[in-house]
């Protein structure tokens, strides 16, 4: 008469009988879940940084005709902001203020004092209070607006990790030096999964100072109410005197994604290939802990349990082990990694663990679990019952 199952406790005492492979399972799910959670959670942050998410409004970026893949190339005449209000109807207006922000952007050497001789590129952004409004996804969370005149600027909330400087660093009251001055430090900002979140902001007129560009300006961004992209796209086209060219936000930061594509990639593969890794020594751990076991297996065939049966209770012993593993893996990716900032060209973004990475890395534990029992197990099941009886 063959049984058909081994009981449910005989797969969860095992996990006591050797704590060194107990240990080696859990800490190789452990592992391949923050390499999943890493490589996936990299990814995700960069592609919601450089996808740019809605915000409330859908804006139009204008700037100079051949810098839709760098804005910090463009050069467009400061007079093009009143240019665009008065020829673009359907704007959005509130409280008498129209939401077209004349914006410079540049790259500039930044040190963090006098002493300081480490060149750090940053991301600098010159706006007037309008910008605020045209980009709702940014908020000032501590302090205040810089003021212009007094040399005064705000930094975003990954902008340390984009300068190689602690966050500390660039608390409200500190100084940050470049165009051979310091710049008070007077608020911070907070933009989640933009490129402006790694940025520091400041009054416009003081960055045309700087840059002597007073005649001149990177883009305008308007907020479209009733008025469509064909109504800024015409406005553009008919200015040839200023030759500009019109872009949706949105398209200009999917663009940057794309370039971004490769090396996305390249970090998928290669965190696969890790992965791959420690699949294989958990198979390899596996292989050794159930070759030591090949006269238990045997004397189950022996008391009537069907092959099925012992590989389901030996995969149950192994997903007890990785389950464990999984969970603590996933603990401390959100412990760990949640939120890291990386530095890369284009400023800095945070590694993001949402839902779909963390089912991710949860699959990647249990599918350990899995594959690491099931090929060992059917290998030891394959010598007869005499056989595996005889074995030490």
């Amino acid at each position: 008469m063959k049984l058909r199952q081994l009981p449910f406790e005989y797969a969860y005492r095992n996990l006591g009988r050797s704590r060194v492979r107990m240990l080696a399972s859990v800490v190789g799910a452990t592992l391949v879940v923050l390499l999943v959670l890493s490589a996936a959670g990299f990814v995700r942050g960069m592609q919601l940084t450089l996808t740019q998410g809605k915000g409330l409004h859908e804006n139009v970026i204008i700037m100079s005709t051949g810098s839709e893949e760098a804005l910090e190339r463009s050069q467009i005449d400061a007079s093009t902001t009143g240019q665009a209000i008065a020829s673009i109807p359907g704007l959005v207006e509130r409280g008498g203020v129209v939401y077209a922000s004349p914006e410079i952007n540049i790259a500039l050497p930044v040190n963090a004092d006098a002493s300081d001789t480490t060149p750090r590129q940053a991301v600098i952004r010159g706006v007037r209070p309008v910008a605020f409004l045209v980009h709702s996804e940014v908020e000032i969370v501590e302090g205040r607006q810089p003021r212009a005149g007094q040399d005064e600027i705000i930094v975003g909330s990954l902008a340390a990790t984009r300068l190689g400087l602690p966050d500390e660093r660039l608390a409200v009251g500190s100084t940050l030096r470049f165009d051979n001055r310091d710049w008070a430090i007077v608020g911070r900002f907070r933009a989640p999964n933009t490129v402006m979140d790694a940025e520091i902001w400041m009054p416009i007129i003081d960055l045309q100072i700087a840059t002597k560009r007073e005649a001149t300006i990177s883009a305008v961004v308007v907020s479209l109410d009733t008025a469509r992209f064909s109504d800024v796209d015409i406005f553009a086209k008919s200015r040839l005197d200023l030759e500009i060219t019109a872009m949706r936000e949105a398209d200009y930061y999917a663009s940057i994604a794309a370039f971004y594509r490769p090396i996305r990639i390249m970090v998928i593969v290669t965190a696969s290939l890790i992965a791959l890794g420690g699949l294989l020594g958990g198979l390899n751990t596996m292989y050794a802990s159930f070759a030591a076991r090949v006269r238990e297996i045997g004397t189950l065939q022996s008391l009537g349990y069907t092959r099925a049966a012992i590989v389901t209770s030996l995969s149950e012993e192994s997903l007890f082990a990785a389950a464990i593993g999984t969970i603590i893996g996933a603990i401390l990716g959100l412990l760990l990694l949640d939120g890291l900032a990386v530095k890369f060209s284009m400023g800095a973004f945070a590694l993001t663990l949402d839902a779909p990475v963390m089912l991710a890395g949860i699959a990647g534990g249990v599918l350990v679990g899995l594959v690491g029992a099931v090929p060992p197990a059917i290998r030891c099941l394959r010598l007869p019952i005499p056989q595996a009886l005889k074995m030490h």
